[in-house]
């Protein structure tokens, strides 16, 4: 079994999980052998994402667009390394700076993935960008997820049970997913705060104002016409970047009188008010519903 952790330095969970789960086996062996790729040490040590001049850990791996970045080489050496050894499964651990709840991520839509994500909650999303992500490099090799076990400092014993269950059990469940088994989502757009742009939350002047409860939102049901906020003065717009090709001409927003209105329903995930966690990644990702096909309902 390969497992990562601390691919974002600020994201704790994965590191406190594996030390449990290999203090636990200090006296009796584990079922099956472990990998344990811990990430950005360097940027742990400050609590941050990554340190200035870092790529993010979590966009290096193969099928990334910086593939000479040294990093880059780093994570392609690792994951030859580990795919030589034809792991079971691979468990990437994250944490989020947003009130979401506790989710599995898919590159692929297979049964087995989907049997994976499973093993951790019944609320999985799929997704094919942002490239050079962990899980997608290791979806071509074996069942492949990332985590999110909610705000740093919580959901190691989550965490703890997902890698216990990996490591303990012979197979995968069966693949047969019954309708209502789980929630399914894809991610069909992601959305940044321009470079140049100011923001706020609390309706302190800004290019763009939003919401004080926005945070709140993630993981529900959002009709078209809702507000977000408002737009100050500048006219900036957020930027919205096609998660898949097939919602490469979607739009999202309206901005008539001075608001920032959705037009189209939408279920946000990673809605943040932290700044730092904004410019180093996304404002947040919209998703839809979808069935074991892939298609949206």
């Amino acid at each position: 079994m390969f497992v990562s952790v601390l691919l974002h330095g600020n994201e704790d969970t994965g590191l406190a999980a594996a030390q449990e789960v290999l203090r636990g086996h200090l006296a009796r062996q584990l079922h099956r052998p472990l990998l344990l790729f811990v990430g950005n040490v360097a940027a742990a040590t400050e609590n941050v994402r990554t340190l200035p001049g870092q790529p993010d850990y979590n966009r290096i791996w193969p099928g990334t667009p910086t593939p000479d970045v040294p990093e880059a080489n780093m994570a392609r050496w690792v994951f030859d390394y580990a795919a030589a050894r034809r792991p079971f499964a691979s468990v990437d651990i994250h944490n989020n700076t947003g009130l979401n709840p506790h989710y599995a991520c898919i590159t692929r839509l297979e049964p087995e993935s989907v049997a994976l994500a499973r093993l951790f909650s019944r609320t999985i999303v799929h997704f094919e960008r942002p490239l050079g992500v962990q899980t997608g490099a290791f979806a071509r090799v074996c069942p492949s997820i990332a985590v999110e076990c909610g705000m740093p400092g919580t959901g190691t014993e989550h965490a703890v049970e997902l890698i216990e269950s990996c490591l303990s059990i012979a197979q995968l469940p069966p693949h047969d997913i019954a309708p209502g088994e789980v929630d399914l989502f894809r991610t069909y757009a992601i959305v940044k705060v321009p470079v140049d742009a100011t923001f706020s939350f609390d309706g302190s002047p800004a290019n763009l104002r939003f919401r004080p409860d926005i945070d709140r939102m993630n993981f529900s049901e959002l009709s078209a016409g809702l507000s977000l906020g408002e737009v100050g003065d500048g006219k900036k717009r957020l930027l919205v970047l096609p998660a898949e090709e097939s919602s490469l001409h979607d739009v999202y927003f309206d901005y008539q009188n001075g608001e920032i209105r959705l037009t189209q329903d939408v279920v946000p995930a990673m809605l943040t008010q932290d700044p730092r966690a904004i410019r180093q990644d996304c404002f947040c990702y919209f998703m839809h519903r979808i069935d074991m096909n892939g298609m949206r309902v």
